[in-house]
């Protein structure tokens, strides 16, 4: 039932994002960044935890996942730095997310054959 609620869940946020393309004028990179912000947002007003207990990896792989654990991480880090925590907060919770990525990209770019667009 785990997986049929992710899949729910992630599909969901990936047809919401096809329809922006399909019907708005906004690029995906737009689309992307704004995910990120709909995900700090929702963790902000207590709205995201509940999808994140129903959605599961459905809920926090995609880029709102992302916003939402920047989010989480502030509000602990403010919790136990102070003001200080605004700062750090977020990248202390998502470093090893950013650190894997960036490895994986290297690794990618090591075996993949770049090719000039036209």
């Amino acid at each position: 039932m785990g997986y049929l609620a992710a899949f729910v869940t992630g599909g969901a946020l990936c047809a919401v994002g096809q329809l922006l393309i399909d019907k708005t004028g906004l690029t995906p990179a737009r689309i992307l960044v704004s995910y990120v912000i709909a995900g700090v947002v929702l963790s902000a007003a207590g709205l995201y935890e509940p999808i994140k207990r129903f959605g599961g990896a459905g809920a926090t792989v995609p880029l709102t996942g992302f916003g939402d654990l920047l989010a989480e991480g502030t509000k602990k880090a403010v919790a136990e730095d102070g003001v200080l925590g605004i700062l750090t907060g977020g990248l202390s919770s998502c470093a090893a997310g950013v650190a894997a990525a960036m490895i994986f990209a290297f690794m990618a770019s090591l075996v993949a054959k770049s090719k000039q667009r036209s």
